[in-house]
């Protein structure tokens, strides 16, 4: 039995196999996803991000317990940052979460960034999908907290939760790090912390500056103390809210589209790449044009051009 027909029988051993071979880039793995595309679309996904010390891990963890109190079947996708020494995930989200590990309804799977910028992994989009086709109700999505470029999770999420605490050094890490304007709902965690109710006046004013169209979204600042799960019944319904208002305002679809659309592209590109560079890699060159590059014969621009005619319309271009 395929890998995929194994997980849509509920296999989890299965699942945990083909997302390791996703995470390794294996052939193999995007056979088995053909098989489990058609399953997808149907979880909701929720995408956790903010500053590094925000307190997102110990969040999930109680976003997860909440979701699970109403009944939805909770997978969680934790960017960990990469192993300098191993190039895996540094499981320190895995470990905070350990209270679910014999949750039958709970599947929490790490990921190393290895050096992908934007604060997810390369995989984490195909990891997704196998959670959505495990029949997983709610997605949750916890990137790794780079901070100032940390904008990839809105293209994958159908709702972004941006989190911040006081006392990092500003007040308002969300605007210090531009992600301002991808948020959906802000949460001032450990609001125990002297400084909290100020945070959270700041980051309101700043978004009602925020010129918004008749019938959009208007995020909502949040106080939650999550080591006490303090504030996340009342997050939670937010986030309900705001999926309600995706689907009656027909916004969850077009977010679906652009994440085909998106999915599509990121995967054509990997495939394009791999596929031209592996064959100049092979046949030598590689090495030749950046000899002749070195040497300023020729330049980056004419050897890429040289390059895409001979191999997608078969005519050897002229050595510029």
């Amino acid at each position: 039995m395929s890998l995929a027909q194994r997980i849509l029988d509920s296999d989890l051993r299965a699942a945990a196999r083909l997302m390791r071979d996703l995470d390794d880039g294996f052939r193999s793995a995007a056979e088995e996803m053909k098989s489990l595309y058609p399953h997808t679309g149907r979880a909701f996904i929720l995408g956790i991000t903010g500053p590094p010390g925000a307190g997102k891990s110990t969040l999930v963890d109680q976003l997860t317990a909440a979701y699970r109190q109403r009944g939805r079947r909770v997978g969680v996708v934790a960017i960990d940052p990469t192993s300098p020494f191993t190039g895996g995930a540094i499981l320190g989200d895995r470990i905070r979460m350990n209270r679910h590990a014999e949750d039958p309804g709970v599947f929490i799977r790490s990921l190393a960034t290895r050096g992908h910028m934007g604060g997810l992994s390369r995989s984490t989009g195909d990891v997704v999908n196998v959670m959505d086709a495990m029949g997983m109700d709610v997605v949750i999505i916890e990137t790794v907290g780079v901070g100032q470029d940390e904008i990839d999770i809105v293209r994958m999420a159908h709702t972004t939760v941006v989190v911040s605490v006081p006392g990092l050094g500003d007040d308002i890490q969300a605007i210090k790090a531009g992600v301002l304007e991808i948020g959906d709902l802000f949460v001032v965690n450990k609001a125990d912390r002297e400084g909290a109710d100020r945070t959270a006046r700041e980051l309101a004013a700043m978004l009602e500056m925020k010129q918004a169209k008749p019938g959009d979204w208007q995020p909502k600042v949040l106080l939650t103390e999550a080591s006490r799960n303090k504030g996340i019944e009342e997050l939670v319904d937010e986030i309900e809210a705001h999926h309600g208002h995706l689907v009656n305002s027909g916004a969850l679809e077009r977010l679906k589209e652009e994440r085909c659309a998106r999915q599509f592209m990121d995967l054509l590109r990997e495939r394009l790449f791999a596929e031209v560079y592996g064959h100049i890699h092979v046949n030598g060159r590689f090495r030749e044009i950046v000899e002749d590059m070195a040497a300023r014969r020729t330049d980056p621009y004419s050897a890429v051009e040289m390059i895409i005619a001979e191999r997608f319309s078969g005519r050897q271009a002229s050595n510029p």
